[in-house]
């Protein structure tokens, strides 16, 4: 390959590491064109895979601070450049690495950082973003439940004395009235016996 050539084919890899949020290496021996063009749609929007020269992309790995890929950059290499969310893109290599075990995840990069085949499957294994959000709005939801149930709990008790109170008092004029009517009637009753007896002691004189 010309210099020049090499040269635009080093500043392309430089470009999708700068620009990716991570980048997932893999070995791909054994695979057909098929198979790499069904991984690549996998991946979702915002991704691409590459198959690339170990050399070139040692340099171009060495230009952006990954020079520790240098291990990882044997035998046919391609790699996913990541520019959406990482978890899923990962979880669409390990799903497609399970489904065809010629498939090697070698290691990668994720945000700045080098990591094994390892993590690479353990960052798969992590909650995509919506679920965890999900989940989020969930607990938030359950919790404003509670805060508002123990809102409302003594507004409500309050409301139920109020309305006993309200009940307490019709009644209670009730009563005060039945106990008033006892005393009218010997109110009037009392004077029929004083003038009962002014009339038998006029009779007698």
């Amino acid at each position: 390959m010309p210099t020049q050539a090499k040269a635009a084919v080093i500043e392309e890899i430089t470009e999708r590491f700068q620009k990716s949020s991570a980048a997932v290496l893999t070995e791909y021996r054994g695979l057909t064109v098929a198979q790499l063009t069904e991984l690549r749609r996998s991946l979702g929007a915002g991704s691409s895979y590459a198959v690339v020269k170990n050399t070139l992309t040692k340099r171009a790995a060495d230009s952006v601070g990954h020079s520790d890929l240098a291990p990882l950059l044997n035998g046919p290499t391609a790699i996913a450049f990541i520019e959406g969310d990482p978890v899923e893109a990962a979880k669409a290599i390990r799903d497609f690495a399970r489904a065809n075990p010629l498939l090697v995840i070698k290691g990668g990069v994720v945000e700045g950082r080098t990591v094994d085949a390892a993590e690479v499957t353990r960052l798969a294994d992590v909650e995509s973003r919506e679920v965890l959000l999900a989940k989020l709005a969930g607990a938030m939801k359950g919790n404003l439940t509670k805060a508002a149930g123990l809102f409302q709990a003594p507004l409500s008790q309050v409301a139920r004395l109020a309305a006993a109170l309200q009940e307490k008092k019709p009644a209670e004029g009730a009563a005060a009235s039945d106990d008033a009517a006892p005393a009218d009637s010997a109110a009037d009753t009392t004077p029929d016996t004083t003038d009962a007896a002014a009339d038998s002691a006029a009779s007698t004189d």
